[in-house]
C-alpha cells in the first residue's frame, strides 16, 4: 500500500497571497492528532503523522483500518450515537480511550468525511467553569456599563481571568475591514495596544471568511513544527478541508507576523453580527501555552455575550441621536407648508432644518431654483452635484461622508460639503433635498505603517516587522452619519415629498385650466368658421357658379375661345371650392358628433351606397361585386359616408386602357393592424385601378393629401382623411396598400363589439 502527505507546498506571492488556500494546509499543529472517517465505510482515510505519538500506532498501519477496528466496537457506537444526536453542532467533545489515554475529540463534517481531532484529557478537565458564576459576571457586566465600549472593556477583563493570556483584546472591524483595539487588559509590564488600529491586509479575505465558519481558534505555540496528514495514494489528487478543524495549521505569514509581534501563543473567537464579522476576541501569549477545552468554551461564551449586547447597546447609544433627530422632525412637520414655490426658502432657512440630521448645510431644488442655509458648496458646485445624483440616484436616496470619494470631479470641499446625504423629491425632474457636513479631522493611530503590511525581499513576502506607532491624519471626511439621523432625514424628505407632489398637481391643475380656456376659445372660432363655411362662403360661390353659367349661356357664341375658357375655369374652380368647403364640414362634423351608436347593417349601408353610385358606375363601365356583410355597432350616416368614399375612390382612380372591377368583401379576424387583439370584423374595398406605391400607404389618409394632377383627377383631399377619421370614431382601424398599376385595396376594422359612444 502507498502512502502519500498531502500538504500544501504552493508558494504564496504579491499575487496569489489573498487566495492563499490556508483552508487546506495539509498538516496539523502538534498538541493533537486528527483522523478522518469516511461516512459511508467508516474506514479510516486520513491521518496525521504523530498518531503513533498519542495512539501508539504508525500512520501507515491505521490507514486504511476500519474506525472499529482500531479502537473498538464501544467506540465505534459511541461516534454513530454521537453523529446521530447531532452532538457535533454543540460544544460537549467525544470521548475517546485509546492506548490507555483519554482523549477529548472535537468532530465535524466535511466533504463526505467526519474529521475527529483528539487532544489528551487533562486531569480536572472534563467540568467546566462555574456556570452560575460566569452567569453572575455577565449580570454584573450590563448593570455596571451603559456603553457597547464599557461592556467590551469588562469582558476583555473578564475573559483575561478566565483564559490567563497575558494580553485579552476586542478587535472591532469598520466596513473595509480595517481593525481598531477597542478595549484591552493587559499585563502591566506589555505596551498597551488600545486605540491601535490594523490595515485590512492582517487579516486577508479568505481568513474572514474563517472566522466566520470556525468561531474558535487556537495556536498553542507559535514557533510549532507542522505535522503533515497522511493518506493512501489510490492515483486521485484528494484533500482535506480542514476550514472547521481547531487544529489546523497556521499560513506561514501570519505564523511570522505574530512571531514579529513576539507572539507566543494565541486564542482567537469570532464575533459574529447579523451574519457579518463584527470583531474578535484576540487573545495572546508570550510564551507557548495551550488552553484546556472547557475554558475554551467559557471564553466563547464571553464572545456570544457581546454579540448578544451589540444590538441593544448600539440601540442606547444613538437614543439621544435619535430624539434629538425626531424633536426636530416633530417641529418641522407641524409647520403649515405654503402653496408656493417661494415657501422652499424659509423651510431652507428653518432653525431646526439641520438638527434633523446634525447637518451643517442644506440646499433643496425645487424646479431648478436652489433653496440654502448654513455651510454649502457653490452654486455652480451645487448644481453639478445634484446633476450628478440625479444621474446616478434618481427616485432614491444616497449618504457618504466621503463625498471626494465618491464623486471626484467636484474636488475637495472639504469645509462645506465633506460628507452628503441626498433624497430626490420627484419622479420625474431633478428636485432634491441636499444635507452637507464639512469635514472632521480626526487621528488615527495604527499598530505600523498601514502600508506596508506586506514585505516582499529577496527572500520572499513576509509581513510587516514594525508594529510602531504609526499617525495618520484624516482629512475631508465627516463624522459618519447615523442611522437616527438618516431615518428622520428620510421620513421629512418623505414629507417634503409629498408638498412638492402637491404643488406640481396645483401648477398642472393650473395649466390644465388655461388650455381648457384655449380649447373653448378654438371651439368657439372653429363653429364660427363652420357657420362661415356653411352659409357666408356658400352664398357668394353660388353666385360666382350662377354669373358664370348665364355668360356661357347668353354669350358664349359671341365670346372669344380664351374669355370662354376663363370663365369656364373660373366656374369649375367655383366647383371645386364648395365641394372642399362641404368635405371639411363633413370632416369636423365626425370629430365633433356625440351620437349613440347602434346596430347597423352594412349589407344595407353599402346597397345604398351603390345605388347612389348607380350612373358614375354605369360611365366607368365598372363591375361591382359586393359579398355578405356583417351588422355592426356604428352611427349609420358616418358609415354611408365611409362606404361612399371608397366606392368613388374607386371609381374616380381607374385605368382607362381596362375595365374597373370594384370587390366588396368580409372577413372575421383575430387582431387589427399592429397586433391589437380581436376579434374584429375585416371589410375589403379592392379594385383594379392605376394603384399607388406603397411609399404612400400612410400619406395618403392626411387631410389634403393628393397623390395625383387636380386636372386629370378632381378632388379636394379630404375624402380618405375622413376615413380614417370616421375609423377612430368607431374604434376601428383603416390601412391601404397598393401596387401601382395594377390596383389598390383598402381595409377597415371594426371591433366585433363596440362599447361607450361617439
Amino acid at each position: 500500500m502507498k502512502i502519500r502527505d498531502i500538504v500544501n507546498r504552493d508558494i504564496v506571492n504579491l499575487d496569489n497571497c489573498e487566495q492563499e488556500p490556508i483552508h487546506i494546509p495539509g498538516s496539523i499543529q502538534p498538541n493533537g492528532f486528527l483522523i478522518a472517517v469516511a461516512m459511508d465505510s467508516f474506514a479510516i482515510e486520513f491521518c496525521s503523522g504523530n498518531v503513533d505519538e498519542f495512539l501508539g500506532v504508525a500512520h501507515g498501519r491505521l490507514l486504511g483500518q476500519s474506525f472499529a477496528g482500531f479502537f473498538g466496537a464501544d467506540a465505534d457506537a459511541s461516534l454513530r450515537r454521537y453523529m446521530d444526536a447531532q452532538m457535533m453542532l454543540s460544544s460537549t467533545p467525544l470521548e475517546l480511550k485509546a492506548n490507555d489515554q483519554v482523549f477529548l475529540c472535537a468532530v465535524h463534517a466535511s466533504g463526505s468525511f467526519f474529521i475527529l481531532e483528539g487532544e489528551p484529557l487533562v486531569p480536572d478537565e472534563r467540568s467546566l467553569p462555574d456556570t452560575y458564576e460566569q452567569t453572575k459576571q455577565f449580570l454584573t457586566y450590563m448593570g455596571q456599563t451603559h456603553s457597547l465600549i464599557d461592556l467590551c472593556a469588562l469582558v476583555a477583563q473578564g475573559t483575561r481571568e478566565i483564559t490567563g493570556y497575558d494580553r485579552v483584546m476586542i478587535y472591532r472591524f469598520d466596513e473595509q475591514y480595517n481593525g481598531e483595539v477597542v478595549a484591552e487588559s493587559v499585563r502591566e509590564d506589555l505596551e498597551p495596544f488600545l486605540g491601535l488600529h490594523y490595515p485590512h491586509t492582517d487579516i486577508p479575505p479568505q481568513a474572514r471568511e474563517l472566522y466566520m465558519k470556525n468561531l474558535l481558534r487556537i495556536i498553542t505555540d507559535i514557533n510549532y513544527t507542522p505535522v503533515p496528514i497522511y493518506t493512501i495514494d489510490d492515483g486521485s489528487a484528494r484533500n482535506l478541508d480542514l476550514g472547521l478543524a481547531v487544529l489546523r495549521s497556521t499560513s506561514p505569514i501570519h505564523v511570522q507576523y505574530l512571531q514579529n509581534m513576539g507572539v507566543g501563543a494565541t486564542l482567537t473567537i469570532s464575533l459574529i453580527h447579523q451574519g457579518r464579522l463584527w470583531g474578535l476576541i484576540a487573545c495572546h501569549h508570550y510564551s507557548a501555552k495551550n488552553l484546556p477545552h472547557p475554558l475554551r468554551i467559557a471564553a466563547q461564551l464571553q464572545g456570544h455575550f457581546i454579540t448578544s449586547q451589540i444590538d441593544v447597546r448600539q440601540i442606547n447609544e444613538q437614543f439621544d441621536v435619535a430624539r434629538k433627530a425626531n424633536d426636530a422632525l416633530e417641529k418641522l412637520t407641524a409647520e403649515t407648508l405654503g402653496g408656493e414655490a417661494q415657501h422652499f426658502q424659509a423651510i431652507a432657512g428653518h432653525p431646526y432644518i439641520l438638527d434633523l440630521c446634525n447637518a451643517n448645510g442644506v440646499c433643496i431644488c425645487v424646479d431648478g431654483e436652489l433653496y440654502t442655509s448654513g455651510s454649502v458648496p457653490s452654486r455652480e458646485l451645487l448644481h453639478t452635484i445634484i446633476a450628478h445624483m440625479e444621474a446616478a440616484y434618481k427616485k432614491t436616496s444616497f449618504h457618504t461622508s466621503f463625498l471626494s470619494s465618491a464623486l471626484p470631479e467636484v474636488g475637495e470641499v472639504c469645509d462645506s460639503a465633506a460628507g452628503l446625504l441626498y433624497h430626490s423629491l420627484s419622479m420625474l425632474g431633478n428636485d432634491c433635498i441636499i444635507w452637507f457636513r464639512g469635514e472632521t479631522l480626526r487621528e488615527v493611530n495604527w499598530g505600523g505603517d498601514p502600508k506596508k503590511a506586506i514585505v516582499k525581499d529577496e527572500k520572499g513576502l513576509h509581513p510587516r516587522k514594525s508594529f510602531a506607532l504609526w499617525k495618520e491624519i484624516v482629512k475631508c471626511r465627516s463624522k459618519a452619519w447615523a442611522d437616527a439621523e438618516l431615518n428622520t432625514a428620510a421620513n421629512y424628505a418623505h414629507s417634503l415629498q409629498k408638498h412638492v407632489t402637491y404643488l406640481a398637481l396645483v401648477k398642472e391643475e393650473e395649466r390644465y385650466r388655461k388650455l381648457s380656456e384655449v380649447l373653448r376659445d378654438s371651439n368657439s372660432e372653429l363653429e364660427n368658421i363652420n357657420w362661415i363655411s356653411t352659409h357666408d362662403l356658400q352664398e357668394p360661390l353660388r353666385k360666382i357658379q350662377m354669373m358664370a353659367s348665364r355668360v356661357l349661356a347668353a354669350e358664349g357664341n359671341g365670346m372669344s375661345a380664351k374669355a370662354s375658357d376663363l370663365v369656364t375655369r373660373m366656374n369649375n374652380a367655383a366647383h371645386r371650392m364648395q365641394t372642399l368647403l362641404k368635405d371639411i364640414l363633413t370632416y369636423t362634423k365626425v370629430r365633433s358628433d356625440d351620437s349613440l351608436f347602434a346596430p347597423v347593417d352594412l349589407s344595407v349601408i353599402v346597397g345604398e351606397v351603390v345605388h347612389d353610385h348607380e350612373d358614375a358606375i354605369a360611365a366607368k363601365r365598372a363591375e361591382l361585386v359586393v359579398g355578405e356583410l356583417p351588422t355592426i355597432d356604428g352611427v349609420a350616416f358616418l358609415l354611408r359616408q365611409l362606404f361612399s368614399n371608397l366606392v368613388n375612390n374607386a371609381l374616380k382612380f381607374t385605368d382607362h386602357e381596362r375595365p374597373q372591377k370594384i370587390t366588396i368583401t368580409h372577413q372575421l379576424v383575430d387582431s387589427a393592424p399592429g397586433e391589437e387583439p380581436g376579434p374584429f370584423h375585416r371589410i375589403s374595398v379592392a379594385d383594379t385601378g392605376i394603384g399607388f406605391d406603397k411609399a404612400f400607404s400612410e400619406s395618403i389618409f392626411k387631410i389634403f393629401s393628393r397623390l395625383h394632377n387636380r386636372e386629370v383627377y378632381d378632388g379636394s383631399g379630404v375624402g380618405l382623411a375622413l376615413t380614417r377619421k370616421i375609423m377612430q370614431t368607431h374604434n376601428g382601424y383603416i390601412t391601404a396598400t397598393g401596387t401601382k398599376g395594377e390596383g389598390a385595396c383598402f381595409q377597415v376594422y371594426f371591433p366585433v363589439k363596440q362599447e361607450g359612444k361617439l
